[in-house]
């Protein structure tokens, strides 16, 4: 029940924020000229922005399977898609995309996969998308530095700081053991300073956490082979989501700047927005896009590109992932047991020594 309360919740700013941003895009422009424009966009680049998004998880799919089965899980594509797609609609609607690994994972445990092992497939995918945002923006960036105003070189300075913060705290999680017991000494401080309540409770998950990640540190040694696989197929999933910049781009009628020129763009834009604390990003990313490309579109078109744009790669898969996961939730009612207890019971079993296979 509380967690029903925090989904709706989270969901209710979601669509506030999706309804605000469309008021700042849309109160100085025509709705008529808008959906004018939207009509004569050029079909064929359009499908193809759908089809890099369908690409773009079906390579994620890969990436989650690839670790699944090297732990002897079986787990079909089809299902690894459908993980990808729980992943896509829960970290849209939760600040930060808290909610997308730990809905995976639940969904995972009721097809039968262990909760150790969906933790560290999905971990891997993390660091990788982490590493490969980053690496293709510090590329990008050297090509566009001279585009970019003051205004958007500090908010990439933030964005690109929040994400190096976070890949640090996972690698040391992962491969540090005496240091990322020292944060957590310093995380607890840190709350009983803010009289925060349940103290021991929350050390307990930071403790568990940490266990997690270092049996993990102990699989990624033995299976280098594996990693480098995930993080190549990783980089080539995100060049595909960012070229739907493109598509939308040619989409409108435009020519004038290159394939290259448009994702490194975009690069930017993902990596300085993709880790402020708002569901899904919204009306941060819109913001940020219509300064990035400003000199790449007309001001008459600009509210446009923004809607079609995200629209492509982002709202319309809101939707898809959304109907594909309340789809799912009520397949699996149909099923007999308790799978909420179950899950607690596996996390337990996980706390107290779980080992992943060697190799």
């Amino acid at each position: 029940m509380k967690n029903s309360k925090k989904f709706i919740l989270n969901s209710t700013i979601f669509i506030l924020l999706i309804l605000l941003t469309f008021y700042i895009l849309l109160k100085d422009q025509s709705p008529i000229d808008i959906i004018k424009i939207m009509l004569s966009a050029k079909i064929e680049f359009v499908v193809l922005g759908i089809a890099c998004m369908f690409i773009y998880l079906a390579l994620e799919a890969v990436n989650i399977g690839r670790t699944l089965k090297k732990l002897n899980e079986k787990s079909t594509f089809f299902k690894n898609f459908k993980y990808a797609l729980i992943g896509f609609f829960f970290s849209a609607v939760t600040p930060a995309a808290s909610g997308g690994q730990p809905m995976q994972i639940y969904y995972m445990h009721k097809d039968g996969i262990a909760v150790s092992h969906s933790t560290l497939a999905l971990l891997l995918n993390l660091a990788s998308m982490q590493i490969s945002t980053l690496g293709i923006a510090f590329i990008s960036l050297i090509f566009n530095y001279q585009t970019l105003n003051t205004l958007l070189k500090i908010l990439f300075v933030v964005g690109i700081s929040l994400n190096l913060s976070a890949l640090a705290l996972l690698i040391i999680g992962i491969f540090s053991k005496r240091l990322s017991e020292w944060l957590i000494k310093v995380a607890i401080k840190i709350l009983k300073f803010f009289k925060v309540k349940n103290i021991e409770e929350k050390k307990e998950k930071f403790e568990a956490e940490l266990k997690k990640y270092q049996e993990g540190a102990v699989y990624i040694k033995n299976n280098k082979l594996l990693i480098i696989k995930i993080l190549l197929t990783t980089v080539v999933q995100f060049l595909i989501y960012y070229s739907v910049t493109y598509w939308t781009y040619r989409a409108l009628g435009f020519s004038e700047y290159g394939m290259f020129k448009i994702i490194s763009m975009q690069s930017i834009l993902f990596a300085t927005v993709s880790g402020i604390p708002s569901p899904g990003s919204v009306g941060v990313t819109e913001g940020a896009y219509t300064e990035i490309f400003r000199a790449v579109y007309p001001e008459t078109i600009m509210s446009t590109a923004v809607l079609l744009n995200r629209g492509i790669n982002f709202y319309l898969f809101v939707l898809l992932s959304g109907i594909a996961t309340a789809f799912n939730h009520a397949k699996s009612q149909k099923k007999q047991g308790e799978p909420i207890l179950q899950l607690n019971k596996d996390m337990e079993d996980n706390e107290k020594g779980e080992e992943f296979p060697s190799n």
